[in-house]
């Protein structure tokens, strides 16, 4: 059975393959581990084999993981899952990026809960790019406006864009989402009135990053690939 060691060396090299055959510069593409429901010793053996940033969907959890791995300081926290009202101060303390912000109210909270003494806290704005019922994220009509609001906010920079695309879609439609995605990006970085550093592309996981790379993500969030099928149980 492959180390977890392995298998980070192995999504490096398809991530670096995707990355040259869409003519883009070597480590333009970040690797997000996601390590949701994973022990926190999956996750040292993951930063033993040079990986740093996390990425976690529950927020208990991944402060207790956060805990137990205090004594790695070099590691960043990604929070990456649905964001509840009364969680945000807790996210805003102990996370450097959340890639899930898709409501105005969600993002001043985090921006006014933000320690003085800590950076600006990255977000992204998740935007519900197929429409799904079922999915978290904002109307893509709605883009600009959010945007706008949001990166007049004191404590936090507005780092891009996540999406979410159906992976059971077919090829050809998953394209087309990571597409309008791209493009509301550059749209946004064309905006006078968007501020922030406009820099990231968070789309593509385990089944579909070499589509989501070909297409402009610059971050990758990647969980079964790295440690093997999903255990809720956990």
């Amino acid at each position: 059975m492959s180390s977890i060691a392995d298998n980070i060396r192995s999504v490096t090299r398809r991530i670096q393959k995707a990355t040259e055959a869409a003519g883009r510069a070597a480590g333009s593409v970040r690797l997000l581990a996601v390590s949701k429901t994973r022990p926190a010793e999956d996750l040292r053996l993951a930063a033993a084999a040079g990986q740093q940033a996390f990425g976690e969907n529950y927020l208990q959890e991944a402060l207790d993981k956060i805990e137990a791995l205090h004594d790695l300081p070099e590691l960043e926290w990604h929070f990456i899952g649905p964001i509840q009202s009364n969680k945000t101060r807790a996210i805003a303390e102990n996370f450097q990026w959340v890639h899930s912000v898709d409501r105005l109210k969600i993002a001043r909270r985090l921006s006014e809960q933000r320690p003085g003494d800590k950076p600006p806290l990255n977000i992204c704005l998740q935007v519900n790019i197929d429409q799904e019922e079922s999915k978290s994220g904002c109307h893509p009509d709605d883009l600009a406006g959010l945007a706008v609001a949001m990166s007049g906010l004191p404590n936090l920079n507005l780092r891009g864009l996540m999406a979410i695309p159906d992976p059971d879609q077919p090829q050809d439609s998953l394209r087309e989402s990571f597409q309008r995605l791209a493009k509301a990006l550059d749209s946004l970085r064309g905006n006078p009135d968007v501020g922030g550093s406009l820099d990231t592309l968070s789309m593509g996981m385990s089944g579909d990053l070499e589509l989501a790379i070909a297409e402009g993500a610059t971050l990758v969030r990647v969980g079964t690939a790295l440690f093997g099928p999903r255990d809720y149980q956990h």
